[in-house]
Formats: structure tokens, C-alpha cells, sequence
């Protein structure tokens, strides 16, 4: 595995060599994101590098990438209420403002949220955040990291058609 795989997170999945990956679905690389400040944060990275929004896949591949971010949303969801406390919802971002590429953010919403952050966007939590060492993603987060890939497969396999 290489130190770089954050600078290339697409190519690192296509070559399994990015340590985030939950599993594949049929557009894509459903990933654990590094950071954790809301736990089960994950995002759906496109199988196609090149496209930088998601209006520039094909109609085909658009469609399946936005399915398959449901199928995401729909095990963090279960693994969140199965193994995380005060869950209360899924906000799903695709804004394509940072990263170059087609990914779609799936983040969990808990009651322990301080009220003002849980009413608004999660992009409005203060941005020390996502840098955090406190809330890298680490062993501590194994036991919610595998729920997400069973509740992903299991989701796969109820919808698939």
C-alpha cells in the first residue's frame, strides 16, 4: 500500500490500495471517511476518474451513481442504529467544491448534536473538525466500520435487481 493513496482516493480504490474502502458497488467505492466527528461518516466515490460533477457522467452511470448512494445512505443508516447511539437521520452532499471528482458525502445526524449544528448543513461545523486528530479515523471506529460494509452488502443484495 502507498503513502499517497489520499492524493489519487479513485485510482487507490481501483488498485485496492485505498484502506478506507467499505465495498464496491456497481458505480463506485463506498469509503469510510478519515474523519469521524459525526461516527459512520461516509462517502460513495465514482469508479470513473476524469468527470469532476456529477453532470458530466453519462445519464446510465449518473443514475446508477445516485442509486448506489442510497444503497450507501441505507447501510449507514442501519449500521448507525444497530451500533451508535442517538441516530436520527442521513444528509446526503454532493457539492463537488474540494475534491476534483464525483463523490457523494453520506453523513449520520445524531440527538447528542448541539441543536444549532443538527438544524443546519454539517459544512457549518467549525472546520478544525475534519482535521482533528481526535476524530481521525483509527481502530476505535472498527466495529462501526464493519456494520456499514455487512448492512452495504446486505442492501446490495435486498435491492439488486
Amino acid at each position: 500500500m502507498t503513502d499517497d493513496w489520499r492524493d489519487d482516493r479513485i485510482g487507490s480504490a481501483l488498485r485496492g490500495e485505498n484502506p478506507t474502502v467499505l465495498g464496491e458497488t456497481k458505480a463506485g467505492f463506498a469509503v469510510i471517511g478519515d474523519t469521524q466527528f459525526l461516527p459512520g461518516y461516509s462517502v460513495l466515490l465514482s469508479r470513473t476518474p476524469g468527470p469532476t460533477a456529477l453532470a458530466e457522467l453519462p445519464r446510465p452511470e449518473r443514475v446508477q451513481f445516485l442509486a448506489d448512494t442510497d444503497l450507501l445512505a441505507t447501510a449507514v443508516e442501519r449500521a448507525c442504529r444497530r451500533v451508535g447511539e442517538g441516530f436520527t437521520r442521513i444528509n446526503i452532499d454532493i457539492l463537488g467544491n474540494k475534491d476534483a471528482f464525483v463523490h457523494a458525502h453520506v453523513w449520520p445526524r445524531f440527538d447528542w448534536e448541539d441543536e444549532v449544528r443538527r438544524r443546519y448543513p454539517v459544512w457549518l461545523y467549525d472546520g478544525a473538525n475534519w482535521a482533528d486528530p481526535a476524530h481521525a479515523l483509527g481502530p476505535q471506529h472498527d466495529e462501526l466500520r464493519q456494520a456499514i460494509s455487512d448492512e452495504l452488502a446486505a442492501a446490495q443484495a435486498e435491492f439488486s435487481d
